[in-house]
C-alpha cells in the first residue's frame, strides 16, 4: 500500500519517474524501486520525497491500521 501512495502522488503531482528522481537526487530506478517495495528509503530520501510531493511522512510513508 505504501509504494501504491508514493505512485499515486507523483503522478497527481504530473511527474515521472525520472523527474521525482532528479528533484530528490537519485536515479530513476532508486524511486522505481520504492514504488514496487523493494527498496526501503532512508528518513532523508523520504523527506525530500515528501518536500517534491507536497506531502507529510504520514500521507506516504506510514502504514495505518488494516481496514
Amino acid at each position: 500500500m505504501l509504494d501504491k501512495k508514493m505512485k499515486l502522488a507523483r503522478i497527481e503531482k504530473g511527474l515521472t519517474q525520472k523527474q521525482l528522481a532528479e528533484l530528490v537526487d537519485v536515479s530513476r530506478q532508486t524511486i522505481g524501486l520504492i514504488e514496487k517495495g523493494e527498496y526501503n528509503p532512508s528518513l532523508k530520501l523520504c523527506l525530500s520525497i515528501c518536500l517534491a510531493l507536497d506531502k507529510t511522512l504520514n500521507d506516504l510513508f506510514w502504514e495505518g491500521q488494516k481496514e
